[in-house]
């Protein structure tokens, strides 16, 4: 029987060699789509990234926090009063141009980025407030104290009220509204530089946030570190207001 020579071994092992890294990059392939795919999933159904560009929101959200918002649950249990909520412009709140558009190799870049959350390219086109009044509540400002009152119960709002010192009022500018059927009355805790519902009634949908607008609620501040933290819904402020009468929706 004749030897084998070296070249021949070589000849053999040359083919599976290539087939091992065909296999490896068909992998690598499968695992980055299903990456992509998970976290397109998550980003549309679940949670999403924004940053805040405004201080609308003091001291509950300063300018460039990053937050985590979640899309899910309050499709299942909807909305409650306190809650932080971003929402898209229902025309007219928002008075800045719109960004120019990206080139598109740009555009595909945050895309990417965004599947996972580390873009929020889109967070100048969106809003971000509290609840205040849900649909059929009477929200008025304000009685004898300064105080907003939900359904003919005033809330003491001054835990995370951000305001002048010595100034305890709730609003400056009175308002008498019942929210309307699926849609939200919104405010900023930066009272006096909060645009929100009350400066909007002049607006098509008179200062009201459509629930189809909501994205979602805030539940986390992820950025920067030391800023790390829930986010509080105060929920004991809202607590003794009723729900509004059968009917006092419009």
């Amino acid at each position: 029987m004749s030897r084998r020579s070296r070249r021949d071994e070589d000849r053999e092992e040359r083919p599976g060699r290539s087939r091992g890294w065909i296999v490896f990059l068909r992998d690598v392939v499968v695992i980055i789509v299903i990456a992509v795919v998970v976290s397109f999933l998550v980003k549309t159904f679940v949670v999403r990234s924004f940053f805040i560009p405004s201080a609308s929101m003091e001291d509950t959200l300063v300018i460039d926090d990053r937050i985590l918002v979640d899309e899910l649950t309050p499709r299942w249990n909807d909305y409650t009063r306190g809650e932080v909520v971003v929402f898209k412009d229902p025309g007219g709140w928002l008075d800045t141009p719109p960004a120019a558009p990206m080139t598109p190799p740009a555009a595909a870049v945050d895309w990417l980025l965004s599947l996972v959350g580390l873009s929020a390219s889109d967070s100048d086109d969106h809003l971000v407030k509290r609840i205040i009044g849900l649909p059929g509540d009477h929200v008025v400002c304000c009685n004898a104290l300064g105080q907003i009152t939900v359904n003919d119960v005033p809330i003491d709002e001054l835990d995370y009220l951000k305001l002048p010192d010595g100034d305890t009022e709730a609003s400056n500018d009175p308002f008498d509204v019942t929210v309307p059927d699926d849609a939200l009355w919104v405010m900023g805790d930066n009272r006096d530089r909060s645009k929100d519902s009350r400066y909007n009634t002049d607006q098509p949908g008179n200062g009201f946030v459509p629930l189809e607008n909501v994205v979602g609620r805030a539940f986390l501040r992820t950025w920067p570190l030391d800023r790390f933290g829930a986010i509080d819904a105060h929920p004991e402020v809202f607590a003794g207001v009723p729900d509004p009468e059968p009917g006092e929706s419009r």
